[in-house]
Parts: C-alpha cells; sequence; structure tokens
C-alpha cells in the first residue's frame, strides 16, 4: 500500500506582529505537537523584498542597493528565526522555512502552486481603507489568486488596544 502525502500548509510571515500571531494560531489549531503524525506538512514562507522594491526610487550606483539588500538578508534572517524559535517552542520540529525574493503577493501564490498547498495562512495588518488601497493588500490579492484555502488570522484587538484617554 502506497504512503499517501500529507497535505501542506503555508504560512506567511513577515516582521509583524499580525503574522507571528496567525503563526503561533495556526500551529496551535492544526499543528498537533503530540500526536505522532500531525495532519500537515508546514511550510513557513518569507517574502525577502528585492532592494529595488522595497526602496521605492531609482538610486545611482550600487553602492545604497548592497546596503539596502544586506538590511533585508538581515530582517529575513530575523524573521526566519523568530519563526523557527516559535516552532520550537511549540514542539513542531518538521516545520519547512523557505525565504523566497520577491513581492510577498507573487511569492506566496507561487509557492502554493509549486507545493501544491491546500491552505494558505496569513496574518492581516488592519491596514486603513487609504493605505490598502495605495499598498494593496496582500490578504486580499491572496484570497483572489491562490488555487487553495485561504485562511486570514485576525489578531483580535485587546482591551486597551487602540483606545487613547
Amino acid at each position: 500500500m502506497a504512503a499517501t502525502t500529507k497535505p501542506v500548509m503555508i504560512v506567511g510571515v513577515d516582521e509583524s506582529e499580525q503574522s507571528f500571531y496567525a503563526l503561533e494560531w495556526t500551529l496551535d489549531h492544526f499543528i498537533i505537537p503530540s500526536a505522532p503524525n500531525p495532519p500537515f506538512n508546514l511550510i513557513i514562507i518569507h517574502s525577502k523584498p528585492t532592494p529595488a522594491s522595497s526602496m521605492g526610487f531609482a538610486v545611482p550606483g550600487v553602492d545604497i542597493l548592497s546596503h539596502v539588500d544586506e538590511d533585508l538578508r538581515k530582517i529575513a534572517n530575523r524573521v526566519v528565526e523568530r519563526a523557527k524559535e516559535l516552532c520550537i517552542s511549540k514542539s513542531v520540529n518538521d516545520a519547512t522555512l523557505e525565504i523566497v525574493e520577491g513581492d510577498a503577493r507573487n511569492v506566496l501564490c507561487d509557492a502554493v502552486e509549486r507545493h501544491h498547498a491546500t491552505i494558505l495562512a496569513v496574518g492581516s495588518h488592519g491596514h486603513g481603507a487609504i493605505k490598502r488601497a495605495v499598498l494593496g493588500s496582500v490578504s486580499d490579492y491572496v484570497t483572489h489568486h491562490a488555487h487553495c484555502t485561504v485562511m486570514i488570522v485576525k489578531k483580535p484587538k485587546g482591551k486597551h488596544e487602540g483606545v487613547h484617554h
């Protein structure tokens, strides 16, 4: 009898608290560490922007871009290290972590295709309507373009969060 491969769940992470809340929520609700056979193969993906796209304007000379790229690499490594630590703290030791260069929208949709994912989980940044219209929401985009179920994990507002006295 041939072994059946487990469905793949992808979680997109960036440096935001919302994305780490989404990763933690997903680990708590879908990946049961005590179970000998977790229901999903978990792949955690961070999309590292290209230096030119993250600057938003053209700069003559390569030196500035190389510094920007170095910073983006450091951020990417921090994000992946933090994701790894969160998995270990939840006793999840078999997650795959990937850093893929490019726009998060394309990176996540491409990863769904590449890994034949069943579920894509992302956090919700909760940007206002104007910022969302200008930047475009990653969660909106993947909801419409990823060929799998998309789960948007929203971080609940704390009692005092967003309240000014």
